[in-house]
């Protein structure tokens, strides 16, 4: 199977050979009958494998163009797992506008392990090379980033990476494998919250690695199971339920996202506009280079940003919440709600101001999310 709208139906474990289903069953066993003692089984213990799991885990190995998958109970639970496989003393670049959630678990719970870690702007690749320590062991990108949608371009960090023996990690939440294939751009590992736009309906929290590299497949499996933060197998045969739908869903979210920004560029109240679907966007030549979309997400700047309470509450369709990548539009303030853990002189240095909106735009009709935008807008 090559063509990715077959991959995500019949990719993995799409079925059970044992009674014909062609849906992955949902095995709820905490333990597996061991015939002789001691012997090779491939399931012992609900934490170590779980056939539902790996139903998952081999399903986004497969999606990605790894050799093996991982999935846990929360996408922060998987990065917990990836930075794990690093020591004490070890040092890791991250992308200066970085996920509040991952911010916060490399500084306030990872640096007590004694692992240190710069942030700088990705898309400079000279200052990623200045940032370059005897004791660097990795680069860790998002892209396109959380919340500024800035693009760094996978294959130039990689290479650099490669040239000082330094892992690349991505985080490819918001392009999903629809949209861009991190490992086939040289990428070591890679990283989802499946609770976005791989499950789709926001219904399931969840966490997705994959891996190129079979050392480092074990090396993550065993801080999977050490760790235990494994995804049990009713969310894991959820979020595979909603893998099946991915490359309708994203297309759909595409066309959406491409319309609000549209208007959003062409409206006297906003100031600024993020999305790489633009040809104003400073990475959209690399965007273009790298995925074959642009994705479903938008952040906005108003020229008046007192007014950003007034207008998120105004809203009807888009609702404001935390989270995005569901069939549902969601809004947010990143300062407030997703960053609000990285401090205030860090947001604003790498640019997440108070005023940013950002947008996860769903399938809803067009026609209905653009007339709630001018309703709230009206108002402001």
């Amino acid at each position: 199977m090559t063509n990715f709208k077959t991959k995500v139906i019949h990719g993995g474990v799409s079925g059970d050979a044992t009674t014909g289903a062609v849906s992955v069953p949902i095995f709820r066993s905490s333990t597996f009958k061991q015939k002789v003692l001691g012997g090779n089984v491939p399931y012992e213990y609900g934490r170590s494998g779980n056939p539902t799991r790996e139903a998952l885990e081999k399903l986004i190995a497969d999606l990605e163009g790894g050799v093996r998958g991982f999935a846990f109970a929360t996408g922060l639970a998987g990065i917990h797992a990836v930075l794990s496989i690093f020591n004490a003393g070890d040092h890791i670049i991250f992308t200066d506008d970085l996920y509040g959630g991952t911010f916060r678990l490399m500084t306030k719970v990872m640096e007590k392990t004694g692992l240190t870690c710069d942030f700088v702007d990705l898309t400079d690749l000279e200052k990623v090379k200045a940032m370059i320590k005897p004791n660097t062991k990795a680069i860790y990108l998002e892209t396109p980033s959380n919340p500024l949608l800035k693009i760094v371009d996978i294959e130039a960090v990689a290479e650099i990476s490669k040239a000082n023996g330094l892992l690349t990690i991505a985080d490819n939440t918001f392009a999903t494998p629809y949209f861009q294939q991190p490992l086939a751009l040289g990428a070591d590992i890679v990283l989802h919250s499946g609770t976005k736009y791989l499950g789709g309906h926001s219904d399931v929290v969840s966490g997705l690695v994959t891996t190129n590299s079979a050392d480092l497949a074990e090396q993550i499996y065993f801080n999977q199971n050490s760790i235990g933060g494994v995804l049990g197998p009713d969310d894991s045969w959820l979020l595979q339920r909603g893998i099946k739908t991915l490359a309708l869903r994203m297309a759909a979210h595409e066309a959406n996202a491409a319309a609000l920004a549209g208007y959003l560029i062409s409206n006297d109240k906003v100031a600024k506009v993020y999305f790489p679907g633009l040809e104003s966007h400073s990475g959209h030549e690399i965007a273009k280079k790298q995925m074959s979309g642009f994705g479903g997400m938008i952040s906005f700047e108003l020229k008046d940003d007192s007014k950003v309470k007034e207008f998120v509450e105004s809203l009807k369709i888009f609702t404001l919440a935390e989270s995005l990548g569901g069939v549902e539009s969601l809004i947010e303030v990143p300062a407030v709600m997703t960053h609000s853990s990285i401090p205030k002189e860090l947001r604003e240095a790498s640019g997440i101001k108070d005023g940013l909106i950002r947008v996860s735009a769903g399938i809803e009709d067009i026609e209905d999310l653009l007339a709630d935008f001018s309703q709230a807008f009206d108002k402001i």
